[in-house]
C-alpha cells in the first residue's frame, strides 16, 4: 500500500489583475509547479489531478497574510505519494 500526504505550492501576483482569468491561470500553473518542485525535493510524487486551488486577495481576507499584504495569493494543495508521504501534511501556511 502506497502512503499519501498533502503539500502546498504558492504563487503571488498583482491584486489589480485579480479579474484577469489568463493571469490568474498563469499563477495557478506557477503554484502547481511550486508544489511539484517541493514534492520532488521531498522525494515524493504529486498525484495527477489532485490539485485544488485557493485564490486570496491579501487586502480583502480575514486570513492572516502579513507577508502578502497588497498581493494576490494563489495556493495549490496537492496529494503526494511515495515513501514518507504520510508524514507530509499541508497545514497553516507551511508544509509540515
Amino acid at each position: 500500500m502506497e502512503t499519501t500526504g498533502t503539500l502546498f505550492g504558492w504563487a503571488f501576483g498583482d491584486t489589480a489583475r485579480e479579474g484577469d482569468k489568463a493571469y490568474v491561470d498563469g499563477l495557478r500553473r506557477e503554484a502547481l509547479g511550486n508544489a511539484r518542485r517541493t514534492a520532488e525535493a521531498k522525494g515524493v510524487a504529486v498525484e495527477a489531478g489532485s490539485e485544488v486551488f485557493t485564490v486570496l486577495n491579501g487586502d480583502e481576507t480575514l486570513v492572516e497574510l502579513d507577508t502578502a499584504l497588497g498581493r494576490l495569493v494563489v495556493r495549490c494543495t496537492v496529494h503526494v505519494t511515495g515513501p514518507g508521504a504520510d508524514r507530509l501534511h499541508a497545514e497553516g501556511p507551511m508544509n509540515g
